[in-house]
């Protein structure tokens, strides 16, 4: 599963940095191309020489050497994964928090792609609670962990604390690699943020949705190997490269080209908070203030989750949002097997923390089997995990 992928080494100050040259050359052995990219501290433990020998490609440590630069930008869309190894503690408090000194924090920042980290450190640093709080916040922001090992430890202790060997870090990315290639050949569309229904040139009638949560799943689904297209309405959420991105501002417009696009797709995620009423008149010229009340006649717009529902193929996968503020579980439901849709994914306004503009969410997802699915609050990107996982575990779990 290593054949052809491009992976970005990055290697930080640990006594752990002796064992990358091991793990650069299995990689490569692998079929992988790999690119270094180091700390200065790392240094003191492997030399770039070694390691640019085995990776056939130059090693880089600093943003500027002489008259050239080292773009991060570049190097975080180009590999399939970035993988820190070692990771030292004193690196993973950048990430948790952002600091930007040196060239690997920099292509971290900047990175499209998934990022695996192999901790490494002493037993009582592993164990400090800060440790673990970086911990877990950097898997909040998506990315994952190798575990450590127990074993004899640098400072002549043996526990926890253990980077893993190389040969169980490449193990870790062919699994990874296999499982991030379960769709496959899949063709998904998704739909995400607001709709705007016009009332004139200037106003609109609108709502809060950031589009934060449906990009979220476009991007888990492309790491997943799928081919997606997503109907994107009015934000200002950043869409990695390599995701097809129809732009649309109006109901009937993600209407139009949702009914275009769906017949071809496998899955369809609607995500996108579409308004159900839009003015019956858009005034073509701005609407002036006047001393008498405004009255606006408004009309349904078309339901596009229940029209795909009434498309919907025995081939096809169909997943619906339902965002309520009472009656939550009934009102999915309802939703659910009056759409005709495969699932639906319920989230409550009265979550703290989910819902429109947050970076978190909290869900429970339905089926039309009759199961239910309930997850906690999480981030953004670990909720999007969650409901492509549910998906193929329910859809397209290989035999």
């Amino acid at each position: 599963m290593l054949q052809n992928k491009k992976i970005l080494l990055g290697i930080t100050g640990s006594i752990a940095a002796y064992k990358a040259a091991v793990l650069t050359r299995l990689l490569v052995k692998a079929g992988a191309e790999v690119k270094v990219v180091m700390t200065s501290s790392a240094k003191d433990f492997v030399t770039p020489l070694s390691l640019s020998t085995l990776s056939k490609n130059p090693v880089l440590t600093d943003l500027t050497t002489n008259d050239s630069w080292a773009n991060h930008v570049m190097l975080g869309r180009w590999a399939d994964v970035m993988l820190i190894a070692p990771l030292s503690c004193n690196t993973l408090a950048k990430m948790a928090t952002g600091l930007c000194d040196n060239l690997l924090m920099a292509v971290y920042l900047s990175a499209t792609c998934p990022v695996v980290v192999a901790p490494a450190m002493d037993e009582d640093m592993w164990h400090h609670q800060t440790t673990k709080n970086n911990l877990q916040k950097i898997t909040t922001f998506g990315n994952q962990i190798i575990p450590v090992e127990h074993g004899e430890l640098a400072s002549g202790l043996v526990g926890e604390g253990r980077m893993a060997e190389p040969e169980a870090i490449v193990n870790w990315l062919h699994v990874f690699f296999l499982n991030e290639q379960e769709l496959s050949g899949k063709k998904i569309l998704i739909t995400a943020g607001p709709t705007y229904e016009p009332i004139d040139p200037v106003r609109f009638i609108g709502n809060h949705s950031s589009g934060k949560m449906g990009v979220a799943i476009a991007e888990e689904i492309k790491k997943r190997g799928g081919e997606v297209t997503l109907v994107l309405g009015p934000s200002d959420i950043q869409v990695n490269g390599g995701i097809k991105t129809i732009h649309v501002t109006s109901a009937a417009e993600m209407f139009t080209a949702c009914e275009k696009t769906f017949p071809s797709v496998d899955l369809a995620i609607m995500s996108a908070a579409v308004a159900d009423y839009t003015p019956v008149d858009v005034a073509k010229e701005k609407i002036k203030k006047a001393d008498h009340d405004l009255a606006l006649t408004l009309t349904k717009t078309k339901d596009i989750l229940k029209t795909l529902g009434s498309l919907k193929t025995p081939n096809q996968v169909l997943v619906g949002f339902a965002l309520e503020t009472n009656n939550e579980k009934e009102f999915a439901l309802q939703k659910l097997h009056s759409k005709n849709a495969d699932m639906i994914v319920l989230n409550s306004l009265q979550d703290a923390g989910a819902g429109f503009g947050y970076d978190t969410n909290k869900i429970t997802i339905f089926d039309k089997t009759g199961n239910t699915y309930p997850f906690d609050m999480k981030s953004k990107k670990e909720v999007a995990r969650d409901i492509v996982n549910t998906i193929i575990q329910q859809f397209y779990a290989k035999n």
